[in-house]
């Protein structure tokens, strides 16, 4: 097999990496065996890097996607490598070998001196990309996989803390932030809390098939609230279920399962984004109803925002453009309403109610009131017992 770099490119790359690093390169076969260069000389015990070694650094990099620092033996000589491929196959690599671990004067490892050595890895990685002698692409796929397996391990490690009757409080903390990721639109965070929730379901499922089905069921209901107040429309959802379900029941194994979760997931959002009502006039309607419902004490706009979901630029943005108004100015609108339907139905006297529509005090609600219905709180009570409209 010939040579995966030639001795005239080794050279050159060889220079330029020195200059940087004054570190030195050995090109290697796919088997970790040196066909130019050689290794620093030192003292290590092992007499430098076997072909075995060497050939480990290559697999390591290629398992992972990025250079991983490694030791060549227990004397401290630091050692990294980048493949050199063409297409998918390793046809060889470029290794930096016998580098030691400890800064200059022998006193341990330093920051400067080990954030020098990660540098240099990634520098070698730069290189080989630079000109086309790795694969970037798939050393990313391999990057990101590895990424994935290392979340999966570590929420697995989590789960192994709760007891069976904790699952549901796992629910139960993981729903705000899905249903906050599904109202967003934002299926990259909604698929990290089916993650968390997926791993501790396997965990807790273990060998029996149907009871991860009917905790992924659980996941699906919640999943199906979420989507439906986000703006889904609730017949098409029912629909949607429907069919779902029905194949729910056919699954015999986890990766079908698996499958399945994230497909219902991805057809939710889909359902919530087909609905042309979806994000403007439900999230606003949340709003609105946040409003009535608290409309006795202090709003500020960033909060009314941020509880349906929306940015407080684009909320006003909204606001503006369905109902003509500013927010201050829809707020002053509902506590008037409100302190209306007071001052003829109830006989608290005018401080109560300016309390109660969140005025903080009778002359500014009196200010208010008579900019927008024309009469004074007072006057509007007389006006409308005479006339019969209501009374205690």
């Amino acid at each position: 097999m010939a040579a995966p770099l030639d001795k005239k490119t080794f050279a050159a790359l060889q220079r330029e990496y020195r200059r940087s690093f004054g570190f030195a390169l050995v090109c290697v076969d796919a088997d970790g065996h040196i066909l130019h260069g050689r290794p620093l000389r030192t003292r290590c015990s092992c007499g430098g890097p076997s072909p075995a070694r060497l050939k480990q650094a290559l697999q390591e990099t290629l398992r992972w996607g990025e250079p991983t620092i490694d030791l060549c033996c227990s004397d401290g000589f630091a050692m990294w490598a980048v493949p050199l491929m063409r297409n998918s196959a390793c046809e060889g690599g470029l290794v930096v070998a016998g580098v030691r671990l400890e800064g200059p004067r022998g006193r341990g490892v330093s920051r400067s001196h080990s954030e020098t050595i990660l540098a240099a890895s990634r520098e070698l990685m730069r290189l080989l990309e630079e000109r086309n002698l790795t694969n970037p692409a798939l050393l990313k796929l391999h990057r990101i996989e590895s990424e994935r397996q290392r979340e999966r391990a570590e929420a697995l490690h989590v789960s192994k803390t709760y007891r069976q009757d904790d699952l549901r409080e796992l629910y139960l903390r993981e729903e705000p932030a899905l249903l906050a990721a599904i109202k967003r639109g934002d299926r990259p965070a909604a698929r990290e809390v089916i993650n968390r929730v997926l791993v501790a379901v396997y965990h807790h499922g273990r060998d029996r098939l149907d009871l991860r089905k009917s905790l992924i069921l659980e996941l699906v209901i919640m999943m199906c609230r979420a989507a439906v107040e986000a703006g889904g429309e609730p017949t098409q959802i029912l629909g949607m279920n429907y069919a779902l379900l029905s194949r729910l029941d056919t699954i015999r194994d986890d990766e079908a399962l698996t499958s399945w979760l994230v497909s219902t997931l991805e057809r939710l959002l889909d359902a919530i984004h087909d609905n042309t009502r979806y994000p403007h006039t439900v999230l606003l309607g949340k709003a609105l109803d946040f409003v009535e419902e608290n409309i006795e004490r202090k709003l500020r706009r960033d909060e009314v925002a941020r509880h349906a979901g929306l940015s407080p630029s684009h909320f006003s943005r909204l606001i503006k453009e369905k109902t003509g108004q500013s927010f201050q100015d829809l707020l002053a609108a509902y506590r008037v309403d409100r302190a209306r339907e007071m001052l003829v139905r109830t006989d608290k006297n005018l401080v109560q109610v300016a309390l109660e529509c969140g005025f903080c005090d009778q002359s500014y609600f009196t200010k208010v009131f008579q900019k927008r219905a024309g009469v004074t709180p007072g006057d509007y009570r007389r006006q409308h017992r005479r006339n019969g409209n209501g009374g205690a």
